[in-house]
């Protein structure tokens, strides 16, 4: 099934043979010597904690354990751990010392018996307890995590009108249990992995089986397995690493925080990947309609949501192409406009010392400067600051004829139209000045050779093997059902056949479709 990958971890694993000696380290059977050892792993590490205790009815029975303080819930060790351990009465010889503690007196849902000492460090660090006893060269690692956690609130960069109001946390086990909490079948796959040889970072890789394209899990198994990094603190780091086309300005990888569209996007056949330290989980494939789709648009109606989809595309398209066409306009093409608003853009021009395009670039230079102080302040000083250095620096600047007032109205309308579609922000930001240089230096022609050349960029891109402008010149009704617009669930009956071969998505009754 994921035959590259299985082949890594064979090789790996051949590898490894020859390092087993070191990776199972052999412990003692004193205690002494264990804790000693642990505590040097450890050292001017003030977090270790380290308990040491006996069984009350047999001393011969000593116990120690060891743990990340901060990292764990005290509860447990106490009440599961330490507690059964210092009053159990059933009768425990060294020879299956462990295995009796294992299975009759601990009470943790989840135990491990290791000698290996890569482990044990692995599992103090992750907020784990590791039990060592007299007479046993052999570890018990409990499952005894108890680290704080942000609350589930609403994503601030994702807020819905109607629409659950649940966003992932830093959590991945969380994270993981709000998208069982949706999707409740044995389906799910959740594959973990880890990343970082410093952080050793857990992540996990879910998809539906039976609905994902396994080209696309085949692929990112691959790509995931063809690079090694220190540490990895966001899922930014992984993404740059197996995006297609790393230097386009348009995003291959598609990012979100909430649970809903996560998993929506699996049922479509798509392959998530979760994080353990970030709120942001990444999909694949991820296509460039995407970026103009809302988990809104699938809970209200259809007629509603197709035309605010409608908008957003019209707004990007606004956003990058007005001042590349009012330099055009302006400056080569005047016969375009109206006599009328020809004049009142001329009297409004009078007196500026400055061409139109210098206008226009410090404007939108400034008005990008006011949205970063926006976005980098404190919540309400950043949205006071954004709105009044917006109309003072606009009114004085219009009041003392540095720039005309048309100009303003262009950089407002693209600064609001810019802000309806956030995740083309970016590419906005460089798309914009390219096409205003160009019409500025050739009119119409420039700014029709870099459409053209924007046009053919996005026709040359792929995400993971899949076409990033895929369906969008088909008639197909089927294959347009989802993108400019929405079409109502009784017509989107298929999953998209670029995501997944299992396309059936709904059955409808004969006399319901009429």
């Amino acid at each position: 099934m994921f035959e590259f990958f299985n082949k890594r971890k064979s090789s790996e694993k051949n590898k490894g043979e020859k390092n087993h000696e070191e990776k199972l380290v052999v412990f003692s059977t004193k205690l002494e010597e264990n804790m000693q050892k642990i505590k040097e792993i450890f050292c001017d590490d003030d977090t270790l904690v380290e308990r040491q205790f006996t069984n009350n009815l047999n001393d011969e029975i000593k116990c120690c354990i060891f743990y990340t303080d901060g990292m764990i819930d005290n509860d447990i060790i106490n009440d599961s751990i330490i507690f059964p351990l210092q009053t159990t009465s059933i009768h425990i010889s060294s020879e299956n010392l462990m295995d009796v503690l294992m299975k009759q007196v601990l009470r943790s849902n989840e135990v491990q018996k290791t000698n290996d000492l890569e482990k044990i460090i692995q599992a103090i660090i992750a907020g784990d307890t590791v039990l060592f006893a007299q007479g046993s060269s052999e570890a018990l690692i409990l499952n005894t995590k108890g680290y704080a956690l942000r609350a589930v609130v609403e994503p601030e960069s994702e807020k819905v009108i109607r629409g659950p109001r649940e966003g992932f946390t830093e959590g991945i086990l969380r994270n993981l249990t709000m998208l069982r909490r949706r999707i409740r079948t044995p389906n799910l796959k959740t594959k973990y992995m880890t990343f970082g040889t410093v952080t050793k970072t857990k992540a996990c890789i879910c998809y539906i089986e039976g609905i994902v394209n396994k080209q696309v899990l085949n692929d990112l198994y691959k790509r995931l397995n063809t690079f090694q990094i220190d540490g990895v603190l966001d899922v930014n780091y992984i993404a740059e690493i197996i995006r297609d086309s790393p230097k386009s300005l348009f995003k291959t990888i598609g990012f979100t925080e909430r649970p809903d569209m996560i998993a929506a996007k699996l049922l479509e056949g798509r392959v998530a990947l979760f994080l353990d330290g970030t709120p942001v989980v990444i999909t694949v494939p991820y296509l460039f309609i995407e970026n103009f789709q809302s988990n809104e648009d699938y809970y209200v109606t259809f007629i509603y949501s197709s035309i605010t989809r409608l908008l957003r595309i019209c707004s990007f398209f606004a956003t990058i192409t007005v001042p590349a066409l009012y330099v055009s306009i302006v400056t080569y093409h005047q016969e375009m406009l109206p006599t009328p608003m020809l004049l009142s853009i001329a009297t409004a021009r009078q007196d500026v010392p400055f061409p139109t395009i210098i206008e226009l670039f410090g404007i939108i230079i400034v008005f990008q400067i006011l949205t970063e102080t926006g976005i980098r302040m404190a919540t309400g000083i950043g949205q006071a600051l954004s709105i009044l250095g917006a109309l003072v620096i606009g009114q004085s600047a219009v009041e003392a004829r540095i720039v005309s007032a048309p100009v303003i109205i262009v950089v407002a309308l693209v600064g609001i139209t810019g802000l309806v579609v956030p995740r083309l922000s970016g590419a906005t930001l460089v798309i914009r000045p390219l096409l205003l240089m160009l019409a500025a230096f050739l009119g119409f022609f420039g700014f029709t050779i870099g459409m053209i050349a924007l046009l053919i960029h996005l026709y040359n891109l792929n995400s993971f093997g899949v076409p990033f402008f895929t369906d969008i010149l088909t008639l197909d009704d089927q294959k347009t059902k989802d993108l400019a617009i929405r079409a109502p669930w009784w017509k989107m009956l298929t999953r998209p056949e670029y995501l997944t071969g299992n396309r059936t998505r709904m059955k409808m009754d004969g006399e319901l479709k009429q």
